[in-house]
This record gives structure tokens, sequence and C-alpha cells, in this order.
């Protein structure tokens, strides 16, 4: 993978890594007490409403399913000796297997195990949410040596009713207009497909808890698919009130970022990040939207058509340590995900400053310099580019045409454009 662009660091990545290395041992799935404890944690840096939607709830064309926990599981040889063992790796046991204790010999153990035989040192990450089975993952090395003969296999586990569980932080706007950021809480053992995203989620949220934002944030930590889905359902009244939503996943590899746009394609959101990601001059690629990935594909399937987009670094199996015990915290990077932070930081405070204005003295150009705006660009650097930015900002504001557009357009900074917004918003010559 290509390394990441050196940054300035405050020590935030290193916090969001240390919060990766926390949660990498707990057991996750779409439903049980490992989410809880995940959202436990995630808990003493933002606070969280945590939400508990019963087994059997009707929720759009799904229904919530049977709750999943699991205690120990292990394969024993005639010695008694572990020769796979969930206390080692939450990725030894095939998500959401049903209980089992018995005794075989391998060749009929062989038809429950799991191994990547194209990557015989690595453990695959596997389920079966909806097929009742059982089984267990190992790396191909550890059954090539394992010899024939009984072994006890034991998976401690329970299914039965009991709820869904998924989070949210809000952040107040000074409007009720939301965005969401949206990352998954499902994935066992991944530091990237899962952990970083949480990480990066919950530091924005810090980060935008100490603003006042034009928007409502609401952060929505949720299983994949059947929790993005059941929000959904819970919140049919709330989704009219989305503007704009980032879906975050597989946040700290030293790839460079990818964003997926949004269903629409045209969105603000897709707009924003196309602009922040070229203007950065980070690397980086802009891909069309499909309708497989992640939640994006929920909040943008066409009953709703939300304009909420992705946001990655290397995108999901696109790198050969995806849903593999490879994907562990010395995968992913402090500097990774401080860069993906500062761009969802960028992509925002464009997001949030982003208006249309009208011009209020559109006959002719109006006198800037009686109105002191001239002065006040006296001794600066920039002068003649923030006034340049004032006569576009004045040419373009017909309430049709938003900052962004400007910006793209003259081709200054989008920062320079809003300040130059402000300056002419203060002195009355132009409204939002």
């Amino acid at each position: 993978m290509a390394p990441v662009t050196a940054r300035p660091q405050d020590g935030t990545g290193e916090e969001m890594h240390a919060l990766v290395e926390r949660l990498y041992p707990l057991c996750r799935s779409i439903t049980g007490d490992g989410v809880r404890a995940t959202l436990e944690i995630v808990g003493e840096y933002v606070p969280l409403r945590v939400h508990e939607v019963p087994t059997g709830t009707q929720v759009l064309d799904w229904t919530v399913p049977q709750e999943w926990n699991i205690r120990d599981a292990y394969i024993a040889d005639a010695a008694g000796n572990r020769v796979v063992d969930f206390r080692a790796s939450s990725l030894h046991v095939l998500g959401y297997s049903l209980p089992v204790s018995a005794t075989m010999p391998l060749a009929e153990l062989r038809a429950h195990l799991h191994t990547l035989p194209d990557q015989p040192s690595l453990v695959p990450y596997r389920t079966s949410y909806y097929k009742p089975d059982w089984g267990f993952c190992l790396a191909q090395e550890t059954l090539d040596a394992l010899p024939d003969g009984e072994y006890e296999v034991r998976i401690d586990s329970t299914l039965a009713d009991g709820h869904l569980t998924y989070a949210e932080h809000v952040v107040p706007g000074q409007v009720s207009d939301e965005v969401i950021v949206s990352c998954h809480v499902c994935h066992p053992s991944l530091a990237n497909d899962n952990l970083a995203g949480i990480a990066v989620a919950t530091f924005l949220a810090r980060e935008l808890a100490r603003t006042t934002p034009y928007y409502t944030y609401r952060f929505i930590f949720a299983p994949g698919t059947v929790g993005a889905i059941t929000w959904l359902a819970r919140n049919a009244e709330r989704v009219e009130q989305v503007r704009h939503g980032l879906v975050l996943a597989c946040a700290g590899d030293t790839g460079q970022l990818t964003y997926k746009q949004s269903r629409r394609g045209d969105a603000e959101i897709d707009r924003v990040l196309r602009h922040v990601l070229a203007a950065s001059e980070r690397p980086h690629s802009v891909n069309e939207f499909t309708p497989y990935g992640y939640d994006e594909r929920q909040y943008c399937s066409p009953g709703f058509d939300l304009g909420v987009g992705s946001l990655s670094r290397t995108p999901y199996a696109g790198y050969p340590e995806y849903h593999t015990s490879a994907d562990n915290p010395d995968f992913v990077s402090p500097e990774a995900m401080a860069d993906t932070l500062a761009v969802c930081r960028e992509a925002f405070a464009v997001l949030d400053r982003n208006r249309r204005y009208v011009n209020l003295s559109p006959y002719g150009e109006p006198q800037l310099g009686r109105r002191g705006l001239y002065d006040s660009l006296g001794g600066r650097s920039d002068a003649k580019e923030a006034q340049l930015a004032m006569l576009w900002v004045l040419s373009l504001s017909d309430g049709e045409h938003s900052l962004l557009d400007v910006a793209q357009r003259s081709g200054l900074s989008f920062d320079t454009v809003a300040v130059a917004a402000d300056a002419l918003h203060g002195a009355g010559l132009i409204k939002a």
C-alpha cells in the first residue's frame, strides 16, 4: 500500500489507535453482549443513547433476529490440548454458531472447518447469520498439521430471543437539518474493517461536540445491514431532515483515500468530498455508487435516496488482509486514521459553511471601498486574492450558486471564498 502523506499530528491518531486496540478482543456480531460492550467503551468518549430492539420486530422487509452470545469455544485433541481456541481469537468461531458439545473424527469435523488455502497462515472471518449452522475458522497450516483421530468439539453459545442493539450520539446544530455519520459495529476482531471506522467516528463526534455547527450531526453506531435498516425503519419521520451523510469504513489502513459517491452522484456531499480531496492534493480515488458495500446502500436505497456517500481508505475486499486475522491492530496506523479524520473535518467544515447567497446590490459593481472592505485587506499578503474572491461572490450570488460553486469556478480556495462571503454579508451586500 502507498504511504500516508505525512501530516503534523496532535496525538489524536495515537488515541484512536489505542481505542482500536481496546476494542479488538471483543467478540462482536449483529446482536449480543459484544456490541453492548463495544458501545459502553465508545460511551466513555462521547455520550450515547443506546436502543434495544426486540427479536421479531419487523423492520422494513427484515425481521430483527434472535440474539447470539458466546462464552467459549474450542477444538481439543485426544490429549485435551486446544488446537483451535476462541479465547485466542474471536475469529475462530463461525459467527452465530449454534451450541455444540460432541466428539467426532477429523473426517467428520472437516465439513465444519473454514480456511483460506491461498493464505494458509491466516484465519478467515465467516458468519452464518440467517442459516442455522456451526463451525470453526482456522489457518490452513493448522488444519494441515492435525492428525486423524477423535476431537472434542465445544461451542458454548446461545441463540435466543433478545434484542438488536444500536446507539446514537447527536451534536446539536444551529438548524435541525441533519448530517448522519454511520459506522458498523458488528465485526469481531477486525481492526480496519470495523474498528478504525468506529474510532474515527467517535473522535469526529468528540471534536464536533466542542463546536456549534450549522447542521445537527447524528452519529449512528449500528450493526451492518440489519442495523442500518432498523434505524431507517424506526426513524422514518426523521429521514426528511437528513440532508447529507457519510458512512465510515476501512478507515485505518495506509492505502490512499477512497470516496464512494451516493446513489445520486450529484448530492452535495459528493461535490464536497470531491472538492476537498482534490484541493488537498492527497492521493485519492472517487468511485461511482454501486449497490454493494457498506450501509450507504441502505441509506441510498431508492425509497429513501438519501445523499449519503462512503469514505474509506482501501475499499472493502481491496486488500489481502480483508476479513482475515491479518486485519489486526498492527495493520492500521495512527497516521492513517488521523488523515481520515482530517478529511472528515475538512469536508464538514465546507459542508457547514456552504451557502447560497443573493446579491443585494446586483446592478453594477457595488463600491467596496466606501464600505471599508478594501481597507480591511490592507497589509494582507493575499489582498488581491481576497478582493477577487469578493468580486466572484458578488457575481455568482444569484440564489442559484453555492459558495462551493464559486470556489470551483474561480479556482480560489473554499476558505478564501467563505471569508469573502462573511465580509460581504457583514457589510449588508448579500443575504442567505
